[in-house]
């Protein structure tokens, strides 16, 4: 069935093939994005093996739109510590500015990826509601924004939080990491695609209304479709 012929408006079937286009595009590590919360880039990052502490392993988000990052160190990488960090820094966070997270971006990794039922990280975004998109199968594609902060964050803050400091739990290098972000977040300008030389907490402070638009929109068409169907009914 056609959604409209006329004016210019897509058919239905242009639409479902644009959303295919998108979701491709996603898997290959290409990134489309509207507003802040409409796709976010998870990925883990290996730390290194320190001295008096262990392994540390960092849990990486970025809003693609605004560049807002999130990070959270733990002393191993599973489905639990991927699911823990979402619910303990990044939900709260868009919870806060009153917009959902739509949509993640996760490689194939097992932390992320596994059968839905007895997965704890699909189990977790089933239950918030949220998308999962994963990269190509069998692809050298990652997850660009998310390689590009980890070299950002290896050159700036842990090549010199490590010689400057010597660490003994993981707490005292999550304070740190925790003001490293803090800065990263609200003091360190961007010329991103959609930051135009600002911060990105001011990216995504001034963009927050097009998130609102769209969940308004979104709202106003599941009314409609309600109201279609009690019509047909």
């Amino acid at each position: 069935m056609k959604v409209a012929q006329e004016g210019g408006i897509l058919t239905e079937a242009q639409l479902i093939a644009l959303e295919r286009k998108k979701e491709k595009q996603e898997a290959q590590g290409e990134i489309e994005t509207e507003h802040p919360g409409y796709l976010g880039a998870q990925d883990t990052y290996y730390v290194g093996n320190i001295k008096g502490v262990g392994r540390m392993y960092q849990q990486t988000f970025l809003d693609t739109y605004t560049k807002v990052a999130f990070a959270k160190l733990y002393d191993h990488k599973n489905a639990i510590t991927a699911a823990d960090f979402l619910n303990d820094k990044v939900l709260p966070f868009f919870e806060e500015y009153q917009i959902p997270l739509l949509r993640i971006l996760t490689d194939r990794g097992t932390e992320y990826c596994g059968k839905p039922e007895y997965h704890e990280y699909e189990l977790y975004l089933a239950l918030e509601a949220i998308e999962h998109s994963k990269t190509k199968a069998r692809s050298p594609q990652t997850i660009g924004n998310c390689e590009r902060f980890h070299r950002t964050i290896q050159n700036e803050f842990y090549a010199v939080a490590f010689r400057r400091k010597m660490y003994h739990s993981i707490e005292d290098l999550q304070n740190d990491l925790d003001d490293w972000i803090a800065a990263y977040n609200e003091e360190r300008t961007h010329s991103g695609k959609y930051c135009f030389g600002k911060t990105p907490m001011q990216t995504f402070k001034d963009s927050l209304y097009l998130a609102k638009e769209k969940m308004l929109e979104t709202k106003f068409s599941n009314h409609q479709k309600h109201h279609n169907c009690q019509i047909k009914s």
